[in-house]
């Protein structure tokens, strides 16, 4: 028998959702279960900080928990280095604390505002006063991609034809133009989040389990016997079959 492993797509400070996601897959796998958490922790929802905390309280206690890097964590990373670092594949003219990226949130739920006149350096020396450095250290080292059997998460997707060494990272955290719209099966099947839907969708050679949490909807975590997936829900699991 295959042992279950359980996917939960992008959070954005959503906490309410992390623990109802989360008691799902207790209840479908007991508290040993593996769960893999595709990135996205943090802006858009109220409480990032709490986000962090839980998932850093989880592998503290030793729970089978994988946490992979998306685009918004490591966009909180780099701001938090003694320069700050603008992530420069953004669009010109949208930077972390755009309306549409949600980094106001996220230093809000450290208790930190961001006025509309304020200077970078002086926000910049307030953050690093505030937010704890532990948590700096746990978006720092979170991995980018998490291979196990026939599927590999990541929380973007892959760059086609690309052995996954030779993965850039932009690629696994940013990508979406010729990877969303490539047909042909990959090594693996994909399990990935960053582009938001209403509902988990199997794709054939991927998977897509962003739900559209950081715009309010709600977390639907899926598990996975082999290649095969079932999405979790107050009445259980429920097949999630290739589109088509």
């Amino acid at each position: 028998m295959t042992k279950p492993i359980y996917a939960i797509g992008d959070i954005h400070g959503q906490t309410a959702q992390l623990d109802r996601a989360l008691e799902l897959i207790a209840a479908d796998g007991g508290p040993e279960a593996e769960v893999v958490f595709v990135g996205d922790y943090v802006d858009r929802g109220p409480d990032s900080r709490g986000v962090i905390a839980r998932l850093m309280q989880g592998q503290a206690e030793g729970r089978n928990w994988t946490c992979l890097k998306g685009n918004h964590d490591r966009m909180f990373e780099w701001f938090m280095e003694d320069t700050p670092r603008h992530d420069p594949h953004m669009l010109v003219g949208y930077h972390w604390f755009h309306e549409r990226i949600g980094g106001v949130a996220t230093l809000g739920s450290y208790g930190l505002e961001v006025p509309d006149r304020i200077r970078l350096e002086d926000l910049h020396r307030q953050a690093k006063a505030t937010v704890p450095e532990d948590h700096v250290t746990f978006l720092r080292n979170l991995s980018l991609s998490h291979l196990s059997g026939d599927l590999l998460f990541v929380h973007a997707g892959v760059r086609p034809g690309i052995a996954l060494a030779d993965q850039a990272e932009n690629d696994l955290v940013w990508i979406r133009d010729g990877f969303l719209d490539h047909a042909a099966p990959h090594p693996w099947l994909v399990v990935h989040g960053h582009t938001a839907e209403q509902h988990p969708v199997h794709y054939g050679n991927r998977v897509d389990i962003d739900c559209g949490a950081g715009y309010g909807r709600a977390l639907v975590p899926v598990v996975f016997e082999g290649t095969q997936a079932w999405c979790l829900t107050d009445q259980g699991r429920q097949r999630l079959l290739p589109e088509g």
